[in-house]
């Protein structure tokens, strides 16, 4: 059993700061349209609609960016589907489903919950790794499943998204109504939703860490994590991927870049990842 406390008090953390801006929001609604139990009920009721949807459509749209179809029983996927068993019955969650797709690069990532999760497997990445780094590879998504920060993901981007619509259209209500105001509105919102976008991707870069060391341990070989990174990293250099902007988060690698980039980056660097590895495989 592998326990995370600095993964759940970051989660806890985050968390409280996503309901700081929540509540923020429903502040600015209820200046604006009042504060009775109409209001509050139509904030609370449009807040759940709005991140349900944002999972569902998001977790349709990962798949379907890159074409992702069933992996078949057979057809050389047969160790694949043995090794994603053992490794949900050693992580105590239910095997999730197995999709294939041709996604142009060496990639893997994972989306749902606990019960209902599902595994995306590049052809590219299966051609790449040998077993034991593609096991890795299956460990490091499940991790992800079994942790369930994609959830997190999920309702940090739906806050970031709503923080900035509300302040998009609080200034065009508060503003004269011209182009200008259109143009300062769409600004103002766009650096509100960046700035509630920071926190959500510091998580984002620790559960990649998280998710590195429970693949570690649960596959007893660091050393083929590390190496499956670095096969990743160099079989996806010049590459574009397909659906990237989509999935881009979700995914197992990602591009790393200047200072900017790496603030708002989703994934911590590759290096710094396969440093970590490594020193596991030290002890």
């Amino acid at each position: 059993m592998v326990g995370h406390n600095g993964l759940k008090l970051r989660m806890m953390l985050a968390g409280s700061i996503l309901f700081g801006f929540y509540a923020a929001i429903a502040g600015l609604v209820f200046l604006a349209f009042g504060t009775g139990t109409t209001v509050l009920l139509a904030v609370a009721l449009g807040s759940l609609v709005f991140v349900g949807f944002q999972y569902k459509f998001g977790k349709w749209m990962a798949l379907r960016s890159v074409g992702a179809e069933e992996m078949p029983e057979g057809r050389g996927y047969d160790q694949i589907h043995r090794s994603v068993e053992q490794l949900s019955a050693d992580m105590d969650i239910e095997k999730p489903r197995l999709l294939v797709a041709e996604m142009g690069v060496p990639n893997a990532f994972a989306v749902g919950r606990k019960g209902a999760g599902v595994v995306v497997v590049s052809q590219e990445i299966i051609q790449l790794l040998g077993h034991d780094e593609l096991e890795g590879v299956l460990a490091h998504e499940l991790a992800h499943i079994k942790n369930r920060d994609v959830v997190m993901m999920v309702i940090g981007q739906s806050i970031a998204s709503l923080v900035g619509i509300v302040v998009q259209f609080a200034y065009f209500f508060t503003g004269e109504q011209n182009i200008a105001t259109y143009v300062i509105g769409s600004i103002l919102g766009t650096i509100a939703q960046m700035i509630v976008m920071v926190f959500v991707m510091a998580i984002s870069r620790y559960r990649e860490y998280v998710a590195d060391e429970d693949a570690a341990t649960y596959t007893n070989n660091p050393d083929a994590m590390a190496r499956a990174l670095e096969k990743i990293s160099a079989g996806a250099q010049g590459k574009e991927m397909r659906g990237e902007e989509t999935v881009n988060a979700l995914c197992i690698f990602g591009s790393d870049g200047g200072f900017l980039q790496k603030i708002l980056s989703t994934h911590p660097p590759t290096e710094e990842r396969i440093s970590r590895l490594r020193s596991m495989s030290a002890y």
